[in-house]
């Protein structure tokens, strides 16, 4: 078991994730598939993701300051904040509007969101948290059931990047747990912020000055991304990294490309092929093997 997750932390670690707060979570995230493409026609890739990152982080660090949270201090804790924001956020939201700008909007949202397998060995390495073989087969179905349903939206370079993305997040979400004995306000609003700044400086080196048509629905479709899918969403779910079992967590991110393929079908005619019915029955079922309540075994 690694260093500082006495017993008193792995029983509060184990604590099932809230479902109203994950379903709410995860819905925004898929949702943000679909506003990524919409906002992908008024801006350059990389100046919209940073501006996803910067707005978000400005907000929440303003927030932070107004409730004076207590704010980040010492070398080791802005350097953790500063790793989390480079692949939580630089990383991670540029391959994941590249991937979106490359795929079917169903498809990149099934490849961004394979955390759920990404995160099982590292989960065990990391933090002791083994998993069983019942559960590492039940998210594999459950991804193979997403991949039906998606596949057929196209691969190639936007799938390499929609990957790379999951695996960004899939660290994220890793690093994230080490943010205990910060207010998880603040820290998340300072790695938005460190990681909007780098994508902002990588845009200026490779798109040039930023050109922006600055529309209403841009408008719409940044403060949503910002406000909800990123500042709302990121403090809930490093708020449940806190506190859950990684494996159980991260099972429900199978809900955001769901509600991307139901969305993606919905605004740009995207529809799955006719597997998509048993892909998504098996998505739910694998949910259902991962989150169902077990009893706990004497002596853990």
């Amino acid at each position: 078991m690694t260093a500082g997750t006495g017993s008193a932390g792995v029983a509060e670690l184990r604590r099932a994730p809230k479902p109203w707060r994950l379903l709410w979570i995860t819905a925004t995230w898929g949702a943000c598939f679909v506003a990524i493409r919409w906002g992908l026609r008024d801006s350059s890739l990389l100046w919209f993701a940073a501006l996803r990152a910067l707005v978000a982080g400005v907000c929440l660090v303003l927030v932070a300051e107004v409730q004076s949270r207590p704010r980040p201090r010492g070398f080791h804790a802005w350097l953790l904040i500063t790793v989390l924001g480079l692949v939580n956020v630089t990383v991670a939201f540029a391959a994941m509007f590249a991937g979106v700008s490359g795929l079917a909007t169903g498809t990149a949202a099934v490849l961004a969101n394979a955390q759920p397998l990404l995160i099982l060995l590292p989960a065990w390495w990391l933090y002791g948290e083994a998993v069983t073989v019942q559960t590492a087969a039940a998210l594999a179905i459950g991804f193979s059931g997403l991949l039906v349903v998606a596949v057929p939206g196209g691969g190639g370079s936007g799938a390499l990047l929609s990957l790379l993305a999951a695996a960004a997040i899939t660290g994220g979400t890793l690093l994230s747990r080490r943010l205990a004995g910060l207010d998880v306000l603040a820290a998340s609003g300072w790695h938005f912020v460190i990681g909007g700044v780098a994508l902002a400086v990588w845009a200026a080196m490779v798109e040039g000055p930023p050109v922006i048509n600055w529309t209403p629905r841009f408008i719409a479709v940044l403060a949503f991304l910002s406000l909800v899918g990123t500042a709302a969403a990121f403090v809930a779910w490093f708020t449940e990294t806190r506190h859950c079992r990684l494996d159980a967590l991260s099972a429900w991110t199978f809900l955001a490309p769901v509600v991307g393929i139901i969305l993606g079908s919905l605004f740009f005619g995207e529809w799955p092929t006719g597997w998509s019915a048993a892909g998504l029955l098996a998505v739910l079922a694998s949910m259902w093997i991962v989150l169902r309540p077990r009893p706990e075994r004497s002596g853990t």
